[in-house]
């Protein structure tokens, strides 16, 4: 299972907004069951099979071109560990429990 967080850029927009882009993305993401999500105040991250995700991802990149723009850049970070399962909860619970 892979951990991956993607935040999408759209340049040449006219505007410093993206949130119409970041809503986009999270109805695709909204519009499937396989592969959790999280949104955060930079990005999205997504749990699930890495071929589901990536597929996902090209998706997200579609749309925001959908919607008129010319040049996205992304930023994709993956954590893919294949030694136990990790989820984004784990991750969390983790550091919070070495926080206390």
């Amino acid at each position: 299972m892979a951990i991956v967080e993607l935040t999408v850029c759209p340049l040449g927009t006219g505007t410093t907004s993206a949130s119409k882009y970041v809503a986009g993305a999270h109805e695709i993401l909204s519009s499937q069951s396989s592969v959790k999500f999280m949104l955060n105040p930079m990005g999205t991250v997504m749990e699930g099979n890495i071929d589901e995700i990536f597929s996902l991802i090209r998706k997200i990149q579609e749309d925001v071109f959908d919607k008129g723009v010319d040049r996205v850049y992304s930023i994709i970070k993956v954590d893919d560990r294949r030694d136990k399962i990790s989820t984004m909860e784990q991750k969390l619970n983790s550091v919070n429990s070495k926080l206390k």
